[in-house]
């Protein structure tokens, strides 16, 4: 239902929309006094099109630019005092998996994860919002709270997609989109190793502007291709425009060494007409008569080329030959008789013969040469056009979300086997490492755990979701999760125990694992970043440096970040002259957070020789213990890295 306006009617939308009917390529997007996008007439394209010469103005160049562009240039570069929390509890393995489930806005995560995983991601796989004409919830800013921006109306799309309104009167179209996903591209590009490869699901709407902002962040030279995959069979009930059965898929490589790779071809797949020989090879049925205009037998100055030959064969004996003259000769001729060529030459004739890869088939009284091409079961290239059934949305997103949940809890997820067939496409290594920083229903990690329980990988996965509320109601049914977070991490454990359970004896090491971080401000408390805020009467209380509610573990992680450890390196546990310490990576760090930390508990730390050690600066039992702190470690492990909270 509408509601009333409740004023006259504005002249000035009025009388710009006309225009726009009449001059579409006059309308752009600006931001208005009070900093709100807003349609808008370009006058200079105005003028040009209401006049018959060349209108003087600004100087033309190729340019692809919005309101805010350059703010979201700055946003990208700007640090943030954020960190990553630990959540055993909704945690699945916590201490041995390796993957990744972080809940909180992605841009900010990104930023958290740029030192420790700096060029260590082999594919980014997202999926990002679709812009439907509706504005994001995704932040471009950090001076709103998060208690604020978790209270915003959120709801989602037909495709899961996270929205707020954005109605047709502020004009936020492509505006908000591009600040939104300009960032977050430009940061994730960071992380992918120079050899890695983003992936980029999106529709018709923001086709255009997303190959455009790739192109500018990533080059247009590491243009990968584009895929157009028949997602929804049945078509989006639309009543103006083309039922849309399709979306894109666009691969852009980090660097010139990214390449897409080939796919594995299973020669039982009658798709690619493989047969088998006596001996139980396989091979490829094809014609020895060159195809195509460019292969006429006849050169430009009327001789014959070198391929146009007879070749000679002998149907009693079966016996073929290209210099041994037989009973029927064969020329490389069309059905249309144009004078052909043949793929090979003489002697390549009778080496195909001689090794059995060389037939003759008689079809309709012609004879025709046929020969066994045994190659191609390496694999083959991804083809531009995905339209197998097992793409579809519905019956391979919804349907297997639907039975692994129960319910129906998340419209449009991604098929499982697009997914799968996408990470295949960009990395053969069963050790690869992907992210997927617009996680929703979590399809990503299902598809890696399932293509490792396929081929005995070791593939990881990080997934990065904002945990943002979704509808009571999602169908007919009440949903009984509150948050996409929640939707995300319970299909991962469900899926986990379902793929172990179909295939227990080849699963018994899969790793279905996540360890669950979530981001949060900083451990330290607010003097520690800007003591000029701070009155001097107030530091007798601030001694401690930390924040009253953060654990060892909170720290820890946070230490992991700073020094560049990976999260999901293996973290143990022991007590040392009765305090908690922390070995993280077997070895590479140890870390140390308890309160009257002794000379010995130092010592025995020290003789372990980890390459780093962290301890609070509050922490020293004494003075004595500050002063011998170096000298401890300069006798027992002078090359340990230290470092104090």
């Amino acid at each position: 239902m509408d509601k009333l306006k409740m004023h006259s009617i504005n002249k000035v939308d009025e009388n710009i929309e006309k225009i726009g009917k009449l001059f579409p390529n006059c309308i752009t997007e600006r931001k208005n006094e009070k900093g709100e996008v807003e349609y808008a007439i370009d006058f200079d394209m105005l003028k040009q099109e209401l006049s018959d010469v060349v209108v003087e103005g600004n100087e033309e160049r190729y340019q692809f630019t919005w309101p805010d562009k350059k703010k979201s240039i700055l946003l990208a570069n700007a640090p943030i005092a954020k960190t990553l929390r630990p959540c055993r509890e909704e945690s699945v393995d916590f201490d041995n998996t390796e993957n990744l489930y972080i809940e909180g806005d992605n841009l900010e995560v990104l930023k958290t994860l740029q030192e420790t995983y700096l060029g260590k991601i082999d594919v980014i796989y997202i999926d990002p919002p679709y812009n439907t004409g509706k504005n994001l919830i995704y932040k471009n800013n950090y001076h709103q709270s998060a208690e604020d921006f978790m209270l915003l109306n959120e709801e989602l799309d037909e495709d899961g997609n996270i929205l707020v309104e954005n109605t047709e009167a502020n004009g936020r179209y492509h505006t908000d989109w591009l600040n939104m996903m300009y960032t977050r591209l430009k940061v994730a590009k960071n992380l992918l190793k120079d050899d890695g490869i983003i992936v980029v699901t999106i529709d018709d709407y923001e086709i255009e502007n997303t190959l455009k902002l790739l192109n500018e962040i990533y080059g247009e030279d590491n243009n990968l291709g584009v895929v157009t995959v028949r997602n929804n069979p049945k078509g989006r009930m639309t009543q103006k425009k083309i039922s849309q059965v399709h979306e894109y898929i666009i691969f852009f490589g980090k660097t010139p060494n990214s390449i897409i790779k080939k796919l594995p071809v299973a020669p039982e797949d009658k798709s690619h007409n493989y047969e088998k020989d006596a001996d139980g090879s396989y091979y490829v049925k094809v014609n020895l008569r060159k195809q195509g205009v460019d292969s006429e037998a006849i050169k430009p100055d009327g001789t014959l080329r070198k391929r146009y030959f007879p070749i000679y064969y002998n149907p009693d004996t079966n016996e073929i030959s290209a210099t041994k003259k037989l009973p029927i000769e064969i020329y490389p001729i069309d059905n249309a008789g144009n004078k052909r060529i043949w793929r090979r030459d003489e002697k390549g004739v009778n080496e195909l013969f001689k090794n059995g890869d060389l037939f003759c088939s008689c079809i309709k009284g012609e004879y025709q040469l046929h020969f066994k091409f045994r190659g191609g079961l390496d694999g083959e290239m991804p083809k531009s056009i995905w339209i197998d059934s097992k793409f579809s949305a519905s019956e391979y997103g919804t349907s297997v979300l639907n039975e692994i949940l129960g319910r129906e809890v998340f419209s449009y997820p991604k098929a499982l086997p697009a997914v799968m067939h996408t990470i295949k496409c960009c990395s053969n290594s069963k050790d690869a490492l992907i992210l997927d920083f617009f996680s929703g229903s979590a399809t990503t990690a299902h598809a890696v755990m399932q293509l490792n329980a396929e081929d005995g990988g070791n593939r990881r996965f990080i997934m990065v979701q904002i945990p943002a509320k979704v509808d009571e109601n999602t169908g007919n049914v009440q949903n009984k999760f509150a948050t996409i977070c929640e939707i995300g991490k319970e299909r991962i454990r469900r899926a986990g125990a379902i793929i172990k359970e179909e295939s227990p004896m080849t699963t018994a090491n899969l790793d279905i694992g996540f360890r669950v971080l979530k981001l949060d401000s900083t451990n330290m408390k607010d003097v520690y970043y800007n003591p000029a805020e701070y009155e001097l009467n107030l530091f007798d209380t601030l001694a401690d440096n930390i924040k009253e509610d953060r654990t060892p573990e909170d720290l820890l992680f946070q230490v992991m970040l700073d020094l560049g450890v990976l999260l999901s390196s293996k973290i143990e546990e022991s007590i040392i002259g009765g305090k908690k310490v922390f070995n993280v990576a077997d070895g590479f760090l140890y870390a140390c957070f308890d309160d009257n930390v002794t000379e010995d508990v130092i010592t025995e730390i020290a003789k372990k020789n980890p390459y780093y050690f962290v301890m609070r600066d509050s922490s020293m039992a004494n003075d004595s213990v500050a002063t011998n702190f170096d000298q401890i470690f300069a006798t027992y492990s002078p090359d340990t890295v230290r470092k104090v909270l």
